[in-house]
């Protein structure tokens, strides 16, 4: 407790800002991902190369948040051997699984489109954790969070239209986010598990480094490439990796210091600028600003709010 009071992390403006940086950097990776779709020439239908590209971005993030951790740690962050199958386990949850979606979905829906939609991932958490996990009660406010939240996700792709058919919705685009965001739900049950035992930086680290090589060989044996056409090219994939490096270790360092609630809600961010900048960076301003896109987007930051607003028991 006395480090929660005393630590400059613990300091409502500095958690605040920091949190708000970390989601900048998360809210980043869609448009920097359709960017480098751009710089790297890789066409919708080449999904080799956009595995081979996931691959590469992950196994340099693990690198990143290996470095950065053994820095804070003053020493080299290294797996036990008991700690290889809870790496294996999340690797193919957090990285493999959810980021073959993603970048599959990013490729065939728009930047704004995709971050509302990954916002799914908090509500599927939720309902993971009470019902196939039992570490968490489903309690009224998470109920009516999670409907807030997914009536939102149901409004951008198209509401009652979708259901009829009159909305163009697809498997490989918005089907494929919300794989992405199941993914999600389930690598983040398994953190809260894990990381009771293990270090949370070791096994995302190298979780990241495992999941990486693993769709990066795929992508390889697949027939993808990536050719390094220009400088831009190495800076958009350091860029791309430190995303997660980056916001993880901050991540990681507010919830040291301060209580979990009050770092979680602070995520309702995400969302928000994820669709901003795609706004800003690929032009989806008609979108982003749409009475559709905005009261999607208010509904589901409202749910993030309503589910991380409850005091544990």
């Amino acid at each position: 407790m006395k480090n929660e009071k005393t630590s400059i992390w613990a300091w409502f403006p500095i958690t605040f800002l920091t949190a708000l940086f970390c989601c900048v950097l998360w809210g980043s990776a869609t448009p920097a991902i359709k960017i480098a779709y751009e710089i790297f020439h890789i066409s919708s239908d080449d999904t080799a190369s956009r595995i081979m590209l996931a691959g590469a971005r992950f196994f340099l993030a693990g690198i990143m948040t290996v470095g950065f951790g053994s820095i804070l740690a003053k020493k080299l962050l290294l797996p036990k051997r008991n700690s290889l199958r809870s790496i294996a386990v999340l690797s193919l949850f957090q990285t493999i699984g959810q980021y073959f979606f993603f970048f599959m979905a990013l490729a065939h829906i728009t930047g704004v489109r995709g971050s509302i939609i990954n916002a799914s991932g908090n509500f599927f958490a939720i309902l993971l954790a009470a019902y196939l996990f039992h570490f968490e009660r489903f309690t009224l406010r998470k109920f009516i969070g999670c409907v807030t939240g997914f009536a939102g996700i149901f409004l951008i792709l198209g509401g009652i239209k979708a259901i009829s058919g009159a909305e163009a919705v697809t498997l490989s685009g918005e089907g494929a986010m919300l794989l992405a965001a199941i993914f999600y739900a389930l690598s983040s049950c398994c953190i809260k598990i894990y990381s009771r035992k293990e270090n949370p930086v070791v096994l995302s680290g190298y979780q990241f480094m495992l999941g990486g090589a693993v769709l990066f060989i795929i992508g390889f044996f697949m027939g993808g490439h990536l050719v390094f056409g220009s400088f831009s090219c190495v800076l958009n994939l350091i860029y791309m990796g430190f995303i997660s490096a980056g916001a993880y270790t901050l991540w990681g360092i507010l919830l040291k210091h301060n209580p979990v609630s009050r770092v979680s809600i602070l995520g309702f961010m995400n969302p928000v600028m994820g669709v901003m900048l795609s706004a800003l960076f690929l032009n989806e301003n008609q979108e982003a600003f749409s009475y559709t896109g905005v009261i999607a987007l208010v509904l589901v930051v409202i749910g993030i709010i309503v589910v991380n607003s409850e005091k544990p028991d």
